[in-house]
């Protein structure tokens, strides 16, 4: 899972590899039982605290802490094929523990990360409610900073997708009563003015640990405010835009990996137990292909296919990985232009993960006979309906109509 670089970080050693495929390993051996019981995460979180990757998947430090964009978005992949509830938990963990870089001053920045990855604090929250492209997303319940003599108070509630009652930190967006201004701030969901409900029996990502947040006038001090929401990309520095960008890539990133779950579980149960019932089985009344039977030429096309679709998906989302790698690295210094390039390769790749993901979900139901496949589907389409294809679909056109260079764009 070797990546390139974001700025002068390199990728962590065969040690984290083995790490990440020790956790996914284990997830994938009981992924079944669990997704059936669908209780709040707390023993997949201590799992992942365990290993210690809430304390390496973060923005890379000077004093060698963190790690490479491109070898978190692999690890969270890689965690994410085992299962994808895990996978997502931890890929918003890993973007939202950009927050600070994106929003604070870089002085700011650097005591909170140092601070947050020596704790090893577990990021949930969401700070694109009031993201780039401007105005308050009505998917996403308001927020409201209430200003005081020693700061704010924050109030509300808000659907938060992944670790509800198990975050260290919350970094979310919200709204000055005063102003209108939208503030990013960072909130320890252990203050008692903080209380979480879990929501039960969801169809998809049943242990990623949704659920709604209260905020009861939560008091917000000044050094928890990182600073101003990316409400609109040509009023902001382009360096904190990348912010929702980031998380949409990261998610896309899971998707990819439910998808190569998906195929290699139904490849797995295909050969050791028989093809079929479905279209692909054998002559017999009940559609079953015994083990060690030849696969007949539908049942390899039909493999091919999805092979080729998770193959070419994942060419392109490593392409946008590279691609924020890039910017990532740039920082303050990112341009406009830039930023519109990264911006295109997300959401080509979130476009082409996503549908690839729903395809091989599905498909793989008609090609094995193994119980509990049906999950892959069901947590692609949870993931799927947060997103907005069309959205995506506008932006790259935009893009292919208006640059100059369309025979070979950038983020190909």
């Amino acid at each position: 899972m070797q990546g390139t670089m974001t700025g002068d970080a390199p990728a962590p050693d065969t040690f984290w590899q083995r790490v990440v495929r020790e956790v996914a390993d284990d997830l994938a051996s009981d992924a079944l039982d669990r997704d059936r019981a669908g209780k709040p995460p707390y023993d997949e979180v201590a799992r992942l605290r365990e290993a210690g990757l809430p304390a390496v998947l973060t923005p890379p430090g000077p004093d060698g802490r963190g790690t490479a964009w491109p070898w978190a978005c692999a690890a969270v992949r890689r965690t994410a094929a085992a299962d994808g509830s895990v996978g997502e938990l931890l890929g918003r963990h890993a973007a939202l523990s950009w927050s600070a870089r994106f929003f604070a001053a870089p002085e700011r920045a650097a005591v909170l990360e140092r601070t947050a990855a020596d704790a090893g604090w577990l990021w949930g929250g969401d700070t694109g409610a009031y993201g780039a492209g401007g105005g308050h997303l009505a998917a996403a319940e308001p927020l409201f900073l209430t200003p005081v003599a020693d700061g704010f108070l924050l109030g509300g509630s808000r659907e938060f997708a992944t670790a509800v009652g198990l975050a260290d930190r919350l970094a979310l967006d919200a709204v000055r009563t005063d102003t209108g201004d939208a503030l990013v701030v960072v909130v320890d969901p252990a203050h008692p003015a903080v209380a979480g409900d879990p929501t039960p029996g969801r169809f998809g990502q049943r242990l990623a640990g949704a659920g709604t947040v209260h905020f009861d006038d939560v008091p917000i001090a000044p050094d928890q405010v990182l600073g101003a929401a990316a409400q609109d990309e040509h009023a902001t520095v382009p360096f904190a835009t990348l912010a929702p960008l980031a998380l949409r890539l990261m998610l896309a990133n899971v998707a990819l990996g439910v998808a190569e779950g998906a195929l290699a579980e139904a490849g797995d149960a295909g050969r050791a137990g028989g093809f079929g019932p479905g279209p692909y089985g054998a002559a017999d009344p009940a559609g079953w292909r015994p083990p060690g039977a030849d696969i007949d030429a539908d049942a390899l096309l039909a493999y091919g296919e999805l092979a080729l679709a998770v193959h070419t998906a994942a060419a392109v989302v490593t392409g946008a990985n590279d691609a924020m790698d890039d910017s990532l690295g740039a920082g303050r210094e990112l341009t406009a232009d830039q930023r519109a390039e990264t911006a295109v390769a997300v959401a080509s790749a979130e476009t082409v993960a996503t549908r690839t993901a729903l395809l091989v979900g599905e498909r793989v139901l008609g090609l094995a006979d193994s119980e509990g496949l049906d999950r892959f589907w069901r947590n692609a389409r949870v993931l799927v309906g947060r997103g907005l294809p069309a959205v995506a679909l506008r932006s790259i056109g935009d893009h292919f109509l208006h640059t100059a260079h369309r025979a070979s764009p950038q983020w190909m």
